[in-house]
Formats: structure tokens, C-alpha cells, sequence
């Protein structure tokens, strides 16, 4: 993998924050493919099946979900092609100034348009990652 990919891998990864905390709904698509499975489940959310779901949850969490998003530490794990396993530690600020540490474990995918989210679990830091 060249360094152009592994950039845009991390500028997608690191995109998802401002997307979401700016309230840039109308640029999901930027960050997520259209089949996208988010899992929450560790952390008491939904697992999310496609990129309207998830746009769907944003809104209705409004002002009660996270109100910031950090990603850091951002590892590719492994390399198939067009796909990509990618582990990173975030941050989460919450509406009730609480900061909660996770792991992302995402894969991404590359289309015409760049690199995507496909799948994402979500686990707190420390835990291990759901079978």
C-alpha cells in the first residue's frame, strides 16, 4: 500500500468527526458505503445496518449523543485489494461532559470515489472485540 492510500485511509477515518459533530449529514456518504454495518453494541447502541440507518440514529440522538468525536493511532491491520482492515483508539465526548476511550475496528473499502467505511465495531477501550 503507497502512502497516498494509507493518507486518505486516515483523512476518511479522521473525517467521520467532522461530519458527524459539525452536523454534516448531507456528507455521510464521504465516510460510509452504502452497506455500511456500524456496531455500537459494546457500548449500549444499536448495531446499524446501511448508511441511511446511520443517518437516521445521528438525528435522533441530536444533543443527547456524542458531541465530539477524536481519532488517533491509527494502524492498517491487514490488506485485500481494494479493502482494508484498519484499527484506531477515539475519543468520545459526550452531552454530559463524560469522555469515554473506544477502539474502532473498521474496514474500509475503496470505490470510485476513495476510501470508505464499510464495517465498523466500536468497542470501549480495554475490552475485546465482540465474535
Amino acid at each position: 500500500m503507497d502512502t497516498e492510500d494509507r493518507w486518505a485511509i486516515t483523512e476518511t477515518l479522521s473525517r467521520v468527526g467532522h461530519v458527524f459533530d459539525d452536523g454534516r449529514l448531507d456528507e455521510i456518504d464521504t465516510v460510509f458505503t452504502a452497506d455500511l454495518v456500524y456496531d455500537m453494541s459494546a457500548v449500549g447502541m444499536p448495531v446499524i445496518n446501511g448508511i441511511e440507518a446511520a443517518r437516521e440514529l445521528a438525528e435522533q440522538l441530536g444533543a443527547h449523543g456524542p458531541i465530539a468525536h477524536y481519532v488517533s493511532n491509527v494502524v492498517i491491520v491487514s490488506e485485500d485489494g481494494d479493502e482494508v482492515a484498519v484499527d484506531s483508539k477515539g475519543l468520545m465526548l459526550m452531552a454530559d461532559r463524560t469522555l469515554n476511550g473506544v477502539v474502532h475496528h473498521d474496514v474500509l473499502r475503496r470505490d470510485p470515489a476513495g476510501w470508505r467505511i464499510a464495517r465498523r465495531v466500536i468497542v470501549p477501550q480495554g475490552t475485546a472485540v465482540p465474535a
